[in-house]
């Protein structure tokens, strides 16, 4: 079955072996600080933008024997990201009220664990294949929900477009119900986002743990998310007239306060590096020249320009000419997640 933007319901026969592709989002206001470690609810809203670009292909199959098999990236899982994933598929088998154990076998088209977003399209290819190898018929907001405990931002990948993650109210079952990601619209937009990658390599810190330092020990935390709580509702509205240069100044600035918040934690974070900071100065370069190109970046290095179509050949020209330390990929909006069932 299909998971479109629309997200119907995914259901497949139980035992039988789901394939789930998924595509990573990169968030245009940020989600950044959870408000519930363990329900992963966001202290506020975001936004992001699904990508045609760096998918991840996930097949769960349901097996007879004593423990799940991961295999990622053609080599099995061990450690803390095995641990993750057998925890996420402990959730799966106790909505479906099942004991069966489950094979794994998951690949990242693009980097993993460089800001690239693969958690995102990780976790949402392992909710709707997993869902659909239990047999749960989950619509595309239960998915969404069902995601979000792998990992807040993949709750975003269930859908394609522009898509709004709901920060909910409340705690435990309330906050759990209350927030969830949807699809906003914005179909007639056609950006370019350039993808600038500067360092392919798994960051030193993971976001997670960034994150959990910066809410506790940073001052700037809470005015940038107050803040952050008025850029996303500028943004809806800059999205909804398709105002591509509004969504990018807010997108510039919001991805900016969020780094700011890292540099003041306590020990301070510094995931922007030298080469990240040309790419950002090339940005400000090309606007000063009248092209409208607006960057953002994720917990990581690697820096995202969102631009027109029609300007997307100069801008990643202009990047992949600072140097060897830089190489391009230009992504436009993509699809949501897609689920098949099958035997093997």
């Amino acid at each position: 079955m299909t998971s479109t933007s629309a997200a119907p319901a995914v259901s497949v026969r139980p035992g039988e072996r789901a394939v789930a592709v998924a595509h990573p989002n990169i968030a245009l206001v940020k989600y950044w600080g959870k408000r519930d470690e363990t329900l992963f609810l966001p202290v506020t809203g975001s936004l992001s933008m699904t990508l045609d670009v760096f998918p991840t292909t996930t097949a769960v199959r349901l097996i007879d024997g004593p423990a799940d098999t991961v295999l990622f990236n053609d080599r099995p899982a061990t450690g803390a990201a095995l641990t993750k994933i057998e925890k996420f598929l402990d959730l799966v088998r106790a909505h479906a009220g099942r004991t069966d154990r489950a094979e794994v076998v998951t690949a990242n088209a693009g980097p993993t664990g460089a800001g690239l977003a693969s958690s995102a399209s990780g976790f949402a290819a392992l909710a709707a294949a997993a869902a659909a190898a239990y047999g749960l018929d989950l619509d595309g907001r239960a998915l969404s929900r069902l995601a979000r405990r792998g990992s807040g931002s993949a709750s975003r990948s269930i859908f394609g477009g522009f898509v709004v993650w709901h920060a909910g109210e409340g705690d435990g079952a309330a906050g759990d119900l209350s927030s969830y990601a949807e699809p906003i619209g914005g179909g007639d937009l056609d950006p370019a986002l350039v993808v600038a990658v500067v360092a392919a390599g798994e960051k030193a810190v993971s976001s997670r743990e960034a994150m959990r330092r910066t809410i506790e020990t940073s001052p700037f935390y809470r005015p940038w998310a107050e803040s952050s709580v008025t850029d996303l509702a500028e943004m809806r509205k800059a999205v909804a007239r398709r105002d591509l240069p509004a969504i990018g100044e807010i997108a510039e600035r919001n991805a900016l306060g969020m780094h700011a918040t890292m540099l003041t934690a306590r020990p301070g974070i510094r995931y922007l590096s030298p080469h990240s900071l040309a790419v950002l100065d090339a940005v400000l370069a090309l606007r000063a020249d009248g092209v409208p190109a607006y960057a953002t970046i994720d917990a990581g290095p690697n820096v995202k320009v969102l631009c027109t179509r029609a300007d997307a050949a100069l801008v990643a020209d202009t990047i992949d000419g600072l140097g060897d330390f830089v190489t391009t990929r230009t992504a436009h909006i993509g699809p949501g997640v897609t689920v098949t069932g099958g035997t093997r």
